[in-house]
């Protein structure tokens, strides 16, 4: 048996360069490769800051595996690396002692894994895996002190924070991120979802006692976009009642038909940014405005309940709205910030409500794997929406930052089209 099909731990090298669509022969690891780079002297619209650049493979370290990526997913994170804002991710690996001057991102994908760095032991070259958007150290005091992995200082988002992320012919990821591809989804159903499922699962299970439950209402905020699409199917699935805030009619079938009870067109309403300051007359206009939004919850519900859970992540728009309709000792919970990041609100109603305003970042495995075996038995569908050619990454973001993306998930092809005959009788899952 030649060594580029072993399960071991070493790989051949080439020097030639394979084409997006194409690959090597399995385990066979080329000196360079095509990744979409963003680097700083192009920061700005992510149309122009993406460039199709050929650059080197990086080494595997110990405890690493290098995946040889089929599809990935489009997220807002980095449409923020495109803008160098509101960090400049180069500068901050730069500053941490890295040598690249560019970011390759992405934070999510699937894959073949195409070589493994030394140690690595729950892997081997051939397994299909999707990729956790989350890495932390796994020796890190906090976590060996039982610590959630995702509240560790260690933890930093791959793809973003991390560099060597899904958007290039391989990526670079620790043994843990590599969990096991469904079979019943393809390349690119499974490059899409994990990062919004996972990140709207621990939104609405993870807080204790604030989590969703038979019967709870949870009031989700861009209900036709892909956290909001998975939220709107985890109510559902835990037996709770979804009610989604979109932006235009034309997306309220969609929304029922993934879960929802009802939907509000949030352009009914002209009360959104920052809450202005009490006993002004914008303030009384802003009161007149949310009740009336309130209204429209009870009206959906056929009674007066407020929503047990808010699910937020466009921020500044939106934020005062949520907490004002929030229920008594229910939780506004926020993954994000997509309309702006400095958010207001009256925080009478925030203690005398005793309401609970929690932050909420991505997921740990457990609940990674959790979304990832409900999209494998078929109750969590990934919603996949438009798929982007390589060429068009910096597309996808753009249509992300201007609103014009499509419903649900987004994804790229990679090396999805490639030919794949090298690979038969690689390990499945």
């Amino acid at each position: 048996m030649s060594e580029v099909v072993l399960r071991s731990r070493s790989y051949a090298t080439t020097e030639e360069i394979f084409e997006i669509g194409y690959l090597p022969e399995l385990g066979v690891v080329p000196e360079k490769m095509y990744g979409s780079v963003i680097r700083p002297e192009r920061y700005g619209s992510p149309v122009d800051a993406f460039r199709t650049e050929l650059v080197d493979v990086p080494a595997i370290p110990p405890g690493f595996v290098l995946v040889a990526v089929m599809a990935a997913g489009v997220n807002y994170n980095n449409a923020w690396a495109a803008m160098g804002q509101p960090l400049d991710v180069v500068a901050a690996r730069n500053r941490n002692g890295e040598p690249e001057k560019f970011h390759i991102g992405g934070s999510e994908g699937s894959g073949i894994v195409w070589a493994v760095g030394e140690g690595v032991r729950s892997v081997t070259v051939g397994d299909q895996v999707l990729m956790v958007g989350a890495r932390w150290d796994e020796r890190a005091q906090d976590i060996r002190f039982g610590r959630d992995p995702m509240m560790s200082d260690s933890q930093k988002t791959w793809g973003y924070e991390l560099n060597y992320g899904s958007f290039a012919q391989f990526a670079l990821v620790a043994e843990f991120q590599c969990l096991p591809k469904p079979d019943n989804l393809d390349w690119e159903e499974s490059a899409c979802f994990l990062l919004t499922a996972a990140t709207a699962y621990r939104q609405l299970t993870h807080w204790v006692p604030n989590r969703v439950e038979p019967g709870s209402v949870v009031l989700v905020w861009g209900a036709a976009g892909g956290l909001g699409s998975m939220a709107c199917q985890l109510v559902d699935l835990f037996g709770g009642r979804a009610i989604g805030v979109v932006s235009g009619k034309d997306k309220f079938d969609y929304c029922l038909a993934n879960g929802a009870v009802g939907v509000i067109d949030r352009r009914e309403f002209d009360h959104w940014g920052q809450q202005p300051d009490p006993g002004t007359p914008e303030s009384n206009q802003w009161s007149s405005e949310v009740r009336g939004f309130g209204r429209a919850i009870w009206e959906i519900l056929g009674e007066r309940r407020s929503p047990d859970i808010v699910f937020e992540h466009p921020g500044e728009d939106t934020l005062p709205t949520s907490i004002y309709v929030c229920d008594t000792s229910g939780m506004v919970v926020l993954c994000g910030a997509t309309s702006g990041f400095i958010g207001t609100l009256d925080l009478r109603v925030l203690w005398m409500r005793q309401k609970r305003l929690q932050g909420s970042h991505f997921a740990n495995l457990s609940e990674c794997r959790a979304v990832i075996e409900l999209a494998g038995m078929g109750k969590l569908n990934p919603r996949l929406g438009r798929v982007y050619s390589f060429d068009e990454i910096g597309r996808a973001h753009q249509d992300m930052v201007e609103g014009c993306q499509s419903y649900g998930n987004s994804a790229v092809r990679v090396g999805s089209s490639a030919n794949l005959s090298s690979t038969e009788g690689m390990s499945g899952n």
